[in-house]
């Protein structure tokens, strides 16, 4: 049968949106004829990130509670109820044969009243410490798809796949030439590269760290490929250089992973998954912005397998260049990290959580 109907749900920031359209797209390629809807909170990225995907979505009024009591707390419970009112709506006239969640506040009334309803459902967890909606959902749902071991504190242990998560196409198997992805970037093919990722919208302090130690960079030899994010962009595009290329926005990452030699990022779920497929040194800065401290239990994850180096925001002044140097300056530490690291990778985790969703597909 391949007239099957999918619904996917999750939103509020890339690492929701992207896993679920990778899943889609592998969906579609296994079933050209299958109908797809996302449904995501309004005013959200997903609102705009879901239709340039090629993908319709429907949106719902919902957003999470503050940590403090404001007027956006007040009006959860309305919010709440129109969500499930509108999700309702939503499945009776789609009638999807499958619900998949990916997290955010969107996916949590959907896949409420879908598994209500007895359709099967799904949920994706990319972090190492489960979000709040996953966890709400973990008893409604029919399997949930992990990236990280030890899920079972979180999940019920016979719901429990281990997956990985989904990555773009193009990072699965690497196959630039170095020279070639320098050249890109007119870059030195003889100079080592440092790649500074910061997210689509860039990390403020992680900027500050590279602008406040540009001096320092250029007296090890290094040469920078710089993306401080859209919002950044005008601030410190003048330290474009031969030796510093600063990019609001990187289209070919595959380039800028080949050109490579130690990387420097956030971790969120979707950056460390990614970093384990492209398998070079990486020295951690997590976000300590984001709920339940994700960031950080990502970047442990992998630090504990001695596969990453991580440096909290708070100790970077006086912990980094300390930490950088060693990191640098030791070819035999680099290599350890680089071959650990790719031991971790998951490069299948989209054909195996489609996997999944197919054996609950009733023909």
């Amino acid at each position: 049968m391949g007239n099957y109907r999918f619904i996917l749900s999750g939103g509020g920031t890339g690492g929701h949106i992207y896993p679920a359209i990778a899943i889609a797209n592998e969906l579609k390629k296994r079933h050209p004829n299958a109908e797809f809807l996302f449904v995501g909170a309004k005013d959200r990225m997903e609102m705009e990130k879901v239709p340039q995907a090629g993908y319709k979505i429907e949106g719902l009024w919902i957003s999470g509670l503050q940590r403090k009591l404001t007027l956006k707390n007040l009006m959860f419970p309305f919010k709440l109820i129109s969500s499930l009112f509108r999700a309702g709506k939503i499945l009776t006239k789609f009638k999807p044969h499958a619900v998949v969640g990916t997290g955010g506040f969107a996916s949590g009334p959907l896949l409420k009243v879908a598994s209500g309803r007895g359709i099967p459902c799904v949920l994706q967890e990319q972090n190492s410490y489960a979000g709040i909606t996953n966890k709400l959902l973990k008893d409604k749902v029919a399997k949930i798809c992990v990236a990280y071991d030890g899920m079972e504190a979180f999940f019920p242990s016979n719901k429990i796949v281990k997956t990985g998560n989904p990555v773009r196409g193009d990072l699965v198997r690497l196959g630039a030439d170095k020279k070639q992805a320098l050249d890109f970037f007119e870059l030195d093919n003889s100079k080592p590269t440092l790649l500074i990722l910061g997210g689509s919208l860039g990390a403020r302090r992680v900027n500050q760290l590279i602008e406040q130690k540009l001096d320092y960079f250029k007296e090890l030899g290094i040469q920078l490929i710089w993306q401080c994010g859209k919002l950044y962009f005008e601030e410190y595009n003048k330290y474009n250089s031969e030796t510093v290329k600063v990019m609001d926005f990187l289209n070919r990452m595959d380039y800028a992973y080949t050109s490579a030699d130690i990387i420097i990022s956030r971790a969120g779920a979707s950056s460390v998954s990614e970093l384990c497929i492209v398998g070079k040194p990486v020295m951690f800065i997590p976000s300590p912005n984001v709920a339940e401290d994700h960031q950080t239990k990502n970047a442990m994850a992998l630090v504990n397998e001695e596969a990453a180096l991580m440096i909290k925001e708070k100790d970077l002044d006086d912990d980094f260049e300390n930490a950088f140097s060693a990191l640098f300056e030791s070819k035999s530490k680099q290599g350890d990290l680089a071959k650990n690291i790719q031991e971790l990778a998951l490069p299948d985790a989209t054909k195996n959580i489609v996997d999944e969703i197919e054996k609950l597909l009733v023909v």
